[in-house]
């Protein structure tokens, strides 16, 4: 009995909230350019190690619709040991610059190198609207132009934009791309209703003036990780009306999914380690919520093994969980240009919920290593 009651509450609530995040993503409206922008730009890369990929987003920049007059881009080679920045320097053009972590700080440790070479960056840069991406990004062709115009129409003061992974076929690649365009939907769809849980580094902007009228990363920068939700955090604080979602084609952002198992957990609980700092307390109940809801399921499995007349609730509660969630990711699998992918949902569903568990657990009492360094 005690199994029915509470697997019938969690499954109610978690439906709700999915449900929720369902209707505020159809709330939001695809943005088209009606009118140009014409503010300056700084494109802001953070790199390290980045050798087989910053060409590619160069590229992809350089390609931009944008009057190359109102961007510039500057990268920052974070210690890299491999010819990330001599990469970018060999691209002579006059808006495109490369900054040298080292120069600026030695062989000082610090908490976030992340954090610190966007804070160099916004420093020496010339723009109003500060956009960053990562150096494993394709951009597409009008990226900027999108940008600008949407500022213009709306004048938010923090942007929040879309990423999609890039897919190889493997099962791995399409699972960190469900996984990711779930948590992309949910973005949008908090975002929409004033919700500050969640966005992406890879693909941000936001107004110079107000990094510098929040204090930019101080009191943030013992964190290793957090460069972008919890600075919308504190700019939401300053300027809650002022942050928006931009649901535009045009402004989808590709990266690359991890090539392993092990790169994709420390991803993972890199993302997963900063939920150990929310402040917001509607934030650590969703969270705790999902997390829990996972960990329930997964209970009920292991316990069918001893008592099998639960085995049919387990069933019960994991395809509708399962429906639910596809409930929700049918509008924004086709925003993505991604309902193909929407047939591996089931099969991933069982793996989804055992590394939401590890992913969270090791979030908040493991370490991780991610860009040659360990994090704990």
């Amino acid at each position: 009995m005690l199994f029915l009651v509470v697997s019938i509450s969690l499954t109610v609530i978690y439906a709700s909230l999915i449900l929720y995040y369902r209707l505020q993503w159809l709330k939001i409206n695809d943005f088209q350019i009606v009118q140009e922008g014409s503010v300056k730009i700084s494109v802001i890369i953070p790199a390290r190690n980045e050798e087989m990929n910053i060409k590619k987003c160069l590229n992809s920049i350089v390609s931009q619709t944008y009057n190359i007059q109102l961007f510039e881009v500057i990268v920052v080679d974070d210690f890299s040991t491999d010819e990330t920045g001599n990469i970018v320097e060999s691209y002579h053009r006059e808006n495109i610059s490369c900054l040298r972590l080292r120069d600026h700080i030695g062989n000082n440790r610090i908490n976030s190198y992340k954090k610190k070479a966007i804070e160099l960056a916004i420093s020496k840069s010339i723009g109003d609207l500060i956009v960053t991406t990562d150096a494993d990004c394709s951009l597409p062709p009008r990226w900027l132009e999108t940008i600008a115009s949407f500022y213009k129409e709306h004048l938010p003061a923090f942007i929040c934009a879309p990423v999609a992974f890039t897919t190889n076929k493997t099962f791995l690649s399409i699972f960190q791309a469900l996984d990711f365009m779930t948590l992309q939907g949910i973005t949008g769809a908090a975002v929409n209703n004033n919700f500050h849980s969640m966005c992406n580094g890879a693909n941000l902007a936001y107004e110079k003036k107000a990094f510098y009228e929040v204090g930019g990363f101080q009191g943030i920068d013992q964190l290793a990780s957090g460069d972008d939700m919890f600075l919308m955090n504190k700019i939401a604080l300053a300027y809650p009306e002022r942050i928006k979602y931009l649901k535009s084609k045009d402004v989808i952002v590709h990266t690359n999914p991890m090539v392993t198992v092990r790169d994709f957990i420390n991803q993972r609980i890199r993302w997963a380690s900063k939920s150990t700092t929310y402040s917001d307390k509607k934030i650590i109940a969703v969270l705790a919520l999902v997390y829990g809801f996972n960990v329930w399921i997964l209970l009920i499995g292991i316990f069918s093994f001893v008592y099998p007349s639960i085995l049919l609730l387990f069933i019960i509660v994991l395809v509708f969980k399962t429906a639910i969630e596809l409930c929700f990711l049918f509008p924004v699998a086709a925003f993505f240009d991604q309902r193909k992918m929407l047939w591996w949902f089931p099969i991933a569903q069982p793996i989804h919920i055992i590394y939401t568990i590890i992913a969270g657990w090791l979030g908040k009492f493991g370490s991780y290593k991610w860009k040659d360094r360990r994090v704990k």
